[in-house]
């Protein structure tokens, strides 16, 4: 295989929502530790994220003043600042819209701290958001001109980088992304005892019909964890 194999590892509610109010209902509380503690044994190389995930969930709405940076023209070429690192995070952030005061995650549990981030990026990206990254110490890579090419984007992560096993644990727009081109060879999902809002977001935004078999399910209290292969 030229690309990672992509474990999709998510918390899921009854219905298939995987963001919304119903996360903070006291009955989600065991699966969310849970849904951690499944992370934290998977055997991974990198984990990788949707803006709005990566957004939520670590640089919480964090944009740095580009204008130091205005006029620069930097080549829009893959930046390989250093591929020795063990474990990565990786950004799919489009246009470079996520702001970072460091090139490595910070976080108090042990499956995403000590991270090193690689940013994937289009050519619509602003020279000036390269020259912040580089700055950081932040390598990036260009998957596509306008929208991304996940395949591409794959194939340049294993080559510069050695990755060959991501969990991906975005938001529905770049999980739907992954399952619409066929790149998620694996499921694993935490099912909680709740359904959500007509207004929370699924799994799989534009989604494919494909095929999963049954691997293994797992019955922790009133949590299920399910786990699918292609």
């Amino acid at each position: 295989m030229d690309r990672p194999y992509v474990v999709c590892h998510m918390l899921m509610s009854i219905d298939g929502k995987v963001t919304g109010d119903f996360l903070n209902n006291e009955k989600c509380s065991e699966s969310i530790e849970l849904y951690y503690e499944i992370n934290r044994k998977y055997q991974k190389d990198a984990i990788a994220l949707g803006r709005v995930t990566m957004e939520e969930s670590f640089t919480k709405g964090y944009y740095p003043d580009l204008t130091k940076y205005s006029g620069m023209q930097i080549e829009k070429k893959d930046y390989i600042l250093n591929n020795n690192y063990n474990f990565y995070m990786i950004a799919f952030d489009r246009k470079g819209k996520l702001g970072y005061t460091s090139n490595m995650i910070v976080d108090e549990d042990e499956g995403y701290n000590n991270a090193y981030i690689i940013e994937v990026l289009t050519e619509d990206v602003s020279c000036e958001y390269l020259a912040y990254l580089k700055d950081l110490g932040i390598s990036y890579i260009f998957a596509g001109e306008k929208e991304l090419n996940l395949s591409i984007a794959l194939s340049k992560l294993k080559q510069f980088f050695n990755i060959n096993r991501i969990l991906l644990e975005g938001g529905s727009i770049i999980n739907g992304a992954f399952q619409k081109d066929n790149l998620i060879d694996e499921l694993s999902i935490v099912l909680v005892p709740l359904v959500g809002n007509t207004i929370d977001k699924p799994l799989f935004y534009n989604s494919n019909i494909s095929i999963y078999k049954l691997e293994n399910i797992k019955k922790y209290n009133e949590t299920l964890w399910i786990n699918y292969k292609r």
